[in-house]
């Protein structure tokens, strides 16, 4: 039973009431005009009582997790929705409509249930924003790939994150997406490593190859000394020999890491050429019988029959 505040709400109202018609109104009028006041001013009461109090709590206890403003927002929206259902229950309550309260309660849940059915897919990314902002495995700002498709994060809500592609296109992705799958952040880490295999002729000189690659890695401003530049023979393929060069970056970006790259592979293209070193491309030829097709294109330009199989 929900007694005790249905007695508190009468007494309340009664009160209210009883004032109401000190001044003259009727008893008809007085009564739910006493229940509509009471039922405002405690609504308003813990209302902003209830916001002044847990506001501060939520910032101090948003700010311990360290989230970024992005993520505080749907927070404090989701306090201040649950503060609002709170005075909402206490108001009705103390304004005696106790009854009415349980039968709303009652509606709610059924209706809670029968949404909850519907609304799966949408509850699912509701929960996996939540679990985004308190995992925090990319940020605005971040570069982020999965499932084949990349692009900077440019907004997280709690049902679906906005992704801008390299190609300038904006997609608007289901969070439960991006929490079922591998999500790879290549700019997660203050550091990133780059690998490129540069391929060499079989003639070619394997140590200066590989010297003009470190050389070129330790002259570019934007490759990090430490670690070193690395050089390593991962590939005999059919027509070439393959370095792997391994260099890392610092504060990587997608446009600092595409550039990055271009340059370093540009320089050592050109100081190949300089000291006589190819990159080979594969080679196929060609065998047969020419005669034989030769033969067969005389026979139809000059209009004769080939010969029988018996000949």
């Amino acid at each position: 039973m929900y007694a005790p505040p249905l007695q508190a709400g009468n007494g309340f109202v009664a009160t209210v009431s009883e004032a109401l018609q000190n001044v003259g109104l009727p008893p008809g009028l007085a009564d739910p005009l006493a229940a509509a006041t009471v039922f405002v001013v405690v609504f308003v009461a813990v209302y902003l009582g209830g916001r002044m109090l847990l506001r501060p709590l939520t910032d101090r206890a948003l700010d311990r997790r360290n989230l970024d403003a992005h993520a505080k927002r749907p927070i404090r929206r989701l306090v201040g929705i649950v503060l609002v259902f709170v005075a909402i229950s206490v108001a009705f309550g103390l304004a005696g409509f106790g009854d009415f309260l349980q039968s709303l309660a009652t509606v709610a849940a059924a209706a809670t249930l029968a949404i909850g059915f519907a609304m799966q897919d949408v509850l699912k990314n509701f929960v996996a924003g939540i679990f985004i902002y308190t995992d925090k495995p990319f940020r605005i700002g971040d570069w982020i790939e999965w499932d084949g498709n990349a692009g900077i994060v440019e907004d997280i809500s709690l049902r679906v994150s906005r992704v801008r592609t390299f190609d300038n296109e904006l997609l608007t992705v289901p969070n439960g997406q991006l929490t079922d799958g591998v999500i790879k952040n290549p700019v997660a880490k203050d550091k990133l490593r780059l690998k490129f295999v540069f391929g060499i002729d079989y003639d070619d000189d394997i140590d200066q190859a590989t010297e003009i690659i470190v050389e070129e890695a330790e002259a570019h401003e934007e490759i990090l000394d430490d670690p070193a530049p690395s050089v390593r023979l991962t590939e005999l393929a059919d027509s070439y020999v393959g370095l792997q060069s391994r260099i890392w970056i610092a504060q990587p970006s997608r446009a600092d890491f595409v550039r990055t790259r271009a340059e370093y592979v540009t320089n050592v293209k050109q100081r190949f050429d300089e000291a006589g070193i190819t990159i080979p491309f594969p080679q196929r030829s060609l065998s047969g019988r020419p005669a034989a097709a030769d033969a067969v294109q005389t026979r139809e330009l000059v209009g004769e029959e080939p010969p029988a199989a018996d000949d």
